[in-house]
Protein backbone atom coordinates (compact mmCIF):
# COMPACT_ATOMS: atom_id res chain seq x y z
CA UNK A 1 0.00 0.00 0.00
CA UNK A 2 1.10 3.57 -0.84
CA UNK A 3 1.67 6.07 2.20
CA UNK A 4 0.11 9.35 0.74
CA UNK A 5 0.34 11.67 3.58
CA UNK A 6 -2.86 14.12 4.30
CA UNK A 7 -1.07 16.94 4.47
CA UNK A 8 1.67 17.53 1.54
CA UNK A 9 5.49 17.50 2.70
CA UNK A 10 8.59 18.42 0.98
CA UNK A 11 10.57 15.82 0.27
CA UNK A 12 13.84 17.27 0.98
CA UNK A 13 12.84 18.38 3.99
CA UNK A 14 9.75 16.29 5.14
CA UNK A 15 8.37 19.39 6.67
CA UNK A 16 4.84 20.90 5.93
CA UNK A 17 4.37 22.91 2.78
CA UNK A 18 0.76 23.88 4.18
CA UNK A 19 0.51 26.89 6.02
CA UNK A 20 -2.00 26.71 8.46
CA UNK A 21 -2.92 29.72 10.28
CA UNK A 22 -6.85 28.98 11.18
CA UNK A 23 -6.25 28.21 14.97
CA UNK A 24 -8.89 30.17 16.69
CA UNK A 25 -8.83 30.90 20.37
CA UNK A 26 -12.02 29.87 22.25
CA UNK A 27 -12.93 33.41 24.07
CA UNK A 28 -11.85 34.89 20.63
CA UNK A 29 -14.69 32.61 19.38
CA UNK A 30 -17.01 33.30 22.37
CA UNK A 31 -16.61 36.82 21.44
CA UNK A 32 -17.80 36.47 17.92
CA UNK A 33 -20.95 34.41 19.26
CA UNK A 34 -22.06 36.73 21.55
CA UNK A 35 -21.48 39.85 19.23
CA UNK A 36 -23.73 37.50 16.70
CA UNK A 37 -26.52 36.61 19.06
CA UNK A 38 -28.85 38.82 17.73
CA UNK A 39 -29.17 36.07 14.51
CA UNK A 40 -30.83 33.63 16.73
CA UNK A 41 -29.66 29.64 15.84
CA UNK A 42 -25.88 30.23 15.36
CA UNK A 43 -23.55 27.49 15.89
CA UNK A 44 -19.96 27.47 15.17
CA UNK A 45 -18.37 24.15 13.83
CA UNK A 46 -14.86 23.44 14.04
CA UNK A 47 -12.93 23.24 10.85
CA UNK A 48 -9.47 22.90 9.91
CA UNK A 49 -8.57 24.41 13.44
CA UNK A 50 -10.63 27.27 12.38
CA UNK A 51 -14.04 28.05 13.12
CA UNK A 52 -17.34 28.23 10.01
CA UNK A 53 -20.22 29.81 11.17
CA UNK A 54 -23.81 28.31 10.46
CA UNK A 55 -27.17 30.48 10.58
CA UNK A 56 -30.13 28.09 10.02
CA UNK A 57 -27.63 25.85 8.26
CA UNK A 58 -26.59 28.47 6.03
CA UNK A 59 -22.23 28.39 6.45
CA UNK A 60 -21.79 32.23 5.99
CA UNK A 61 -18.88 33.00 8.03
CA UNK A 62 -15.40 31.37 9.46
CA UNK A 63 -13.19 32.47 12.18
CA UNK A 64 -9.47 31.80 11.31
CA UNK A 65 -6.43 33.03 13.29
CA UNK A 66 -8.32 35.21 15.57
CA UNK A 67 -10.25 36.95 12.71
CA UNK A 68 -13.55 36.44 11.48
CA UNK A 69 -14.48 36.44 7.92
CA UNK A 70 -18.10 37.24 6.33
CA UNK A 71 -19.46 35.48 3.07
CA UNK A 72 -19.91 37.93 0.45
CA UNK A 73 -20.38 38.59 -3.30
CA UNK A 74 -20.39 41.13 -5.76
CA UNK A 75 -23.21 43.46 -4.00
CA UNK A 76 -21.55 43.16 -0.57
CA UNK A 77 -18.10 43.19 -1.29
CA UNK A 78 -17.66 46.78 -1.90
CA UNK A 79 -18.74 47.81 1.19
CA UNK A 80 -15.66 45.41 2.45
CA UNK A 81 -13.57 46.93 0.07
CA UNK A 82 -14.25 50.42 0.82
CA UNK A 83 -13.21 49.73 4.49
CA UNK A 84 -9.70 48.18 3.57
CA UNK A 85 -10.90 44.58 4.22
CA UNK A 86 -9.51 41.73 1.89
CA UNK A 87 -10.45 38.10 1.39
CA UNK A 88 -10.01 34.99 3.08
CA UNK A 89 -7.05 33.37 2.13
CA UNK A 90 -6.28 29.94 3.49
CA UNK A 91 -2.59 29.90 2.16
CA UNK A 92 -0.43 32.45 2.61
CA UNK A 93 2.40 31.39 0.07
CA UNK A 94 -0.73 31.25 -2.57
CA UNK A 95 -2.40 34.10 -2.42
CA UNK A 96 -3.95 33.82 -5.85
CA UNK A 97 -6.25 31.33 -4.11
CA UNK A 98 -8.68 33.46 -2.39
CA UNK A 99 -11.85 32.57 -0.99
CA UNK A 100 -15.59 34.34 -0.99
CA UNK A 101 -15.11 35.55 2.88
CA UNK A 102 -13.97 39.26 3.79
CA UNK A 103 -12.31 40.14 6.96
CA UNK A 104 -14.82 42.18 8.56
CA UNK A 105 -13.69 45.48 10.26
CA UNK A 106 -12.75 46.20 13.91
CA UNK A 107 -15.42 48.77 14.39
CA UNK A 108 -18.40 46.30 12.80
CA UNK A 109 -17.23 43.78 15.38
CA UNK A 110 -17.19 45.89 18.49
CA UNK A 111 -20.74 46.82 17.69
CA UNK A 112 -23.06 44.14 17.85
CA UNK A 113 -26.31 45.32 15.90
CA UNK A 114 -23.92 47.05 13.33
CA UNK A 115 -22.01 42.70 13.04
CA UNK A 116 -25.69 41.38 13.07
CA UNK A 117 -26.68 43.98 9.86
CA UNK A 118 -23.31 42.74 8.03
CA UNK A 119 -24.01 39.07 8.85
CA UNK A 120 -27.56 39.20 7.57
CA UNK A 121 -26.08 40.31 4.40
CA UNK A 122 -23.83 37.76 4.75
CA UNK A 123 -26.71 35.14 5.38
CA UNK A 124 -28.39 36.66 2.66
CA UNK A 125 -25.40 35.94 0.28
CA UNK A 126 -24.97 32.41 1.78
CA UNK A 127 -28.91 31.64 0.57
CA UNK A 128 -28.84 32.68 -2.75
CA UNK A 129 -25.30 31.12 -3.80
CA UNK A 130 -25.82 27.63 -5.56
CA UNK A 131 -25.68 24.71 -3.51
CA UNK A 132 -23.51 21.98 -3.82
CA UNK A 133 -24.98 18.81 -4.73
CA UNK A 134 -24.18 15.85 -1.47
CA UNK A 135 -21.50 13.18 -2.52
CA UNK A 136 -22.32 10.57 -3.79
CA UNK A 137 -22.22 7.23 -1.03
CA UNK A 138 -20.66 4.25 -1.73
CA UNK A 139 -23.32 1.39 -1.41
CA UNK A 140 -23.05 -0.23 1.73
CA UNK A 141 -20.65 -3.83 1.53
CA UNK A 142 -18.50 -1.82 -1.16
CA UNK A 143 -14.73 -1.62 0.11
CA UNK A 144 -12.59 0.47 -0.80
CA UNK A 145 -9.35 -0.53 -3.43
CA UNK A 146 -5.92 -0.15 -1.79
CA UNK A 147 -3.08 1.04 -3.85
Amino acid sequence: MVNVPYFPTDPTTGTSVVDWPMAVTSSYRDYVLEQLAGLGRLRANRMFGGAGLYCDELFFGLIAGDTLYLKVDDGTRPDFVARGMGPFRPFRDRPELAMGYYEVPADVLEDAEELVAWARKAIRVAAAAPRKRPAARRPRGLKRLKV
